[in-house]
């Protein structure tokens, strides 16, 4: 069960997604005794990809105990996997939490700090693959779960991956009651979520268009797997 003073840490970069991390937000915040931080290295505004300013409560520096750590997803995902700062921070903190979580390409983030080898994860459908060189498993879930590691996939799906979260925080009857609060009952007017129900045409024009910035991302994750491939014990 929840106990007082949970604390649910979040990581801000500029370009990130603003849902991947007000998604989860707005789910943890309901939870009973929890306080949410949201860290970067300074306590600036951090711009959004499309436009929203948001400010972080704490510092790298000053995070010294979370139960949880977050970190969503978003076009600045790229340069954050190579920012040493943030990923020094990640390896700092995640030994003392709870649960080690992401939302979106967030994942491809714990990857690039060492966090994910061995375990079962989750990203966006057009980058979850790339996982693989990081030295995860890649699943084409909602949400997964492998022992203290869970991810979400893309955007949307960081409700259920923080309803999720606080079912183990917390219980399933706090899960459900924060699920009808926020009258979580998702009826989308078009079956074009995921490349699995999407109209084929649809999921090769939509490829075509995120191809050039998918293949500068995966050109990232293979220079965090080689520098991982570096310090990793042979």
């Amino acid at each position: 069960m929840s106990t007082p003073n949970t604390r649910i840490g979040l990581v801000l970069f500029p370009r990130l997604t603003q849902l991947d991390l007000t998604g989860p937000v707005e789910v943890f915040g309901r939870m009973p005794e929890v306080e949410i931080v949201l860290l970067w290295k300074t306590l600036y505004p951090v711009p959004s990809d499309r436009g929203m300013s948001i400010l972080p409560t704490a510092t790298f520096e000053d995070c010294d105990r979370l139960d949880v750590i977050c970190v969503p997803g978003g076009p600045g995902q790229v340069e954050l996997m190579e920012d040493e700062d943030t990923l020094q921070f990640l390896r700092r903190i995640a030994p003392t939490c709870k649960f080690v979580t992401s939302v979106c390409t967030g994942s491809l983030v714990l990857g690039a700090a060492g966090l994910l080898n061995g375990y079962r994860a989750t990203s966006h459908w057009s980058s979850v693959d790339q996982l693989t060189l990081l030295g995860a498993d890649p699943v084409s879930e909602r949400v997964v779960r492998d022992r203290n590691r869970i991810t979400g996939a893309g955007v949307t799906s960081g409700i259920d991956f923080a309803l999720t979260v606080v079912a183990e925080l917390a219980g399933a009857d706090v899960a459900q009651e924060i699920q009808l609060q926020m009258e979580y009952d998702p009826e989308p007017p078009y079956q074009a979520g995921s490349p699995r129900s999407a109209p084929p045409a649809l999921v090769t024009t939509t490829r075509e268009k995120l191809a050039s910035f998918i293949a500068r991302r995966r050109a990232v994750t293979e220079r965090a797997a080689k520098r991982l491939a570096n310090v990793q014990p042979t």
